[in-house]
């Protein structure tokens, strides 16, 4: 009786064990992540990703559960290593490596040259967001003072995306590094606003917060508000002659003759004149 008990035991715990591998296996799927750190714009390839179990109640949206899906892509940002590698994060099928990959449909890319003060001490990392600030000459109104500086300083472009610093797409935020040239992404018009801005003055960029969209409503910076000095009064303009006002000759009226009542009171009589 004794070895029956024993033998009935071990055969409940063979089939425990199954059934609680077969549970646990059913309960988790196999996912592509990130073996490497994969830096913005490079191309997916076998040596940097791996294949994990990850739990099948937690996947996250747009991953990969087959290898073969990533070869060829291209990473749109920069992979951590150990993170999941998700649609959202690839360039769509076909693209070329480069920074091309990178630059979201409908945009451009357009690279601008700073200095340590112009690229914000270097603090503009590719992935931050930046105003874009120009100083110029503005223009003189006719018949105006000639020794007026009419120079004034201006944001033109708000929320500009920096895609690549130098030669540099990837980002690192453990310090800041001082580069020659910044490359944005832009809107064709916006393109065309910041070619402008850098031909007729300086630029400046300005750090903003990633998560603040709200747009800056200015009239621009110029010595005068600068200074807090009151703008100048126009010239009065001359006063025009009026003519004089013609005379209207009317003829005046004639006094009306009295009304005459005669009132008799008794043997008295009089008259009454109204």
């Amino acid at each position: 009786m004794m070895g029956i008990a024993l033998l009935l035991a071990i055969a409940a715990v063979l089939v425990a064990a199954r059934w609680i591998n077969a549970k646990a296996s059913n309960a988790t799927n196999k996912v592509a992540v990130a073996q490497v750190d994969i830096a913005l714009g490079s191309r997916i390839t076998p040596d940097t990703v791996k294949m994990v179990d990850w739990p099948a109640s937690a996947m996250p949206p747009g991953a990969f559960t087959d290898q073969k899906l990533l070869e060829s892509r291209v990473a749109r940002t920069t992979i951590q290593l150990g993170e999941p590698i998700m649609e959202t994060k690839l360039a769509p099928p076909g693209t070329q490596g480069g920074l091309s990959a990178v630059v979201a449909q409908g945009k451009r890319a357009m690279t601008v040259r700073v200095n340590d003060v112009v690229g914000v001490a270097g603090f503009a990392m590719p992935g931050n967001f930046v105003d874009i600030l120009v100083n110029t000459q503005g223009e003189k109104a006719h018949g105006g003072n000639a020794d007026k500086d009419p120079s004034i300083s201006k944001i033109v472009l708000e929320h500009i995306l920096v895609l690549a610093i130098a030669q540099e797409a990837s980002r690192d935020d453990s310090k800041a590094k001082v580069v020659n040239a910044v490359t944005l992404e832009l809107s064709p018009e916006q393109t065309e606003k910041l070619d402008l801005a850098r031909s007729v003055g300086t630029l400046s960029l300005v750090l903003r917060n990633q998560v603040d969209p709200a747009t800056a409503v200015t009239g621009g910076a110029t010595k005068s508000t600068l200074l807090g000095l009151a703008p100048e009064p126009a010239p009065a303009a001359k006063p025009v002659p009026r003519p004089a006002p013609a005379i209207r000759r009317t003829s005046l009226p004639q006094p009306r003759l009295a009304d005459k009542v005669e009132v008799i009171k008794g043997l008295e009589r009089s008259t009454q004149q109204f």
